[in-house]
Order: structure tokens, then C-alpha cells, then sequence
């Protein structure tokens, strides 16, 4: 399985947006809870939005009312949707999916549910 992230335009000024995404790809039988991380430089990483299989989103309170996270399940892809940013967003931004996996051994099937991280992409918002 491959889990990929892109950012769509990474430094921006304050009142901007951008829009990040991540593409999992290869032997997928579902894919569970999706969440985006953040980690600022000299901070820990910490969560910034949550969107389940069931339809349910959270987010942080820093970022309520300007971040949303969405999700496509038919190309397996999730979104966060970064609007009206601050200097205090900037950070590495990180997608983790919830993936069960499915391998064939001849006639027998296994499954397995493991945590995919992408590799973190820059978001900077400065004037």
C-alpha cells in the first residue's frame, strides 16, 4: 500500500488558504478514520481535524470555523480545506488513515487494520 500527500500552494499570507490531500493506493479493502496533524516547530504534534467512516468531523478549537476536512472514499483520498489562515497554522501538516489491508495466500484471504502516515508537508502563512 502507498500513501501519498500533496500541498497545493505552501506558503501563503494571512487571511489565505490552502488545500492539502493524500492518495492511498494498493490492496485497500476499507479505509477507517481519517485525521490530519500539525507539528510547529519546537511543539508536538498535535490534532487539527478527524473525520470518521461514519460521516463525523472534529476539529481543534484553534481552527474551527476555518478548516474543513472532507473525504472521498471512492479515490481514497482526504482533503483539509484551510481557510482564512494564520501565522500560528504554520506547521507540518500530517494525513493519517485507519486502512485495513487485504493479502492472498492461494485460497486464503487475510486482513489486517494498520495507521498510514504521510509524509508531513510545509504550510507557511506569513506576510
Amino acid at each position: 500500500l502507498r500513501f501519498s500527500c500533496r500541498l497545493w500552494g505552501g506558503l501563503v499570507q494571512p487571511g489565505g488558504s490552502l488545500r492539502v490531500s493524500c492518495v492511498a493506493s494498493g490492496s485497500i479493502f476499507s479505509i477507517h478514520d481519517m485525521a490530519w496533524h500539525s507539528q510547529a516547530p519546537g511543539k508536538e504534534r498535535e490534532l487539527v481535524a478527524l473525520t470518521t467512516s461514519a460521516g463525523r468531523a472534529d476539529y481543534a478549537d484553534s481552527v474551527k470555523g476555518r478548516f474543513t476536512i472532507s473525504r472521498d472514499n471512492a479515490r481514497n483520498t482526504p482533503y483539509l480545506q484551510m481557510n482564512n489562515l494564520k501565522p500560528e497554522d504554520t506547521a507540518i501538516y500530517y494525513c493519517k488513515a485507519e486502512i485495513t489491508t487485504s493479502q492472498s495466500l492461494g485460497a486464503v484471504t487475510g486482513y489486517r487494520t494498520d495507521d498510514y502516515w504521510g509524509r508531513g508537508t510545509q504550510v507557511t502563512v506569513s506576510s
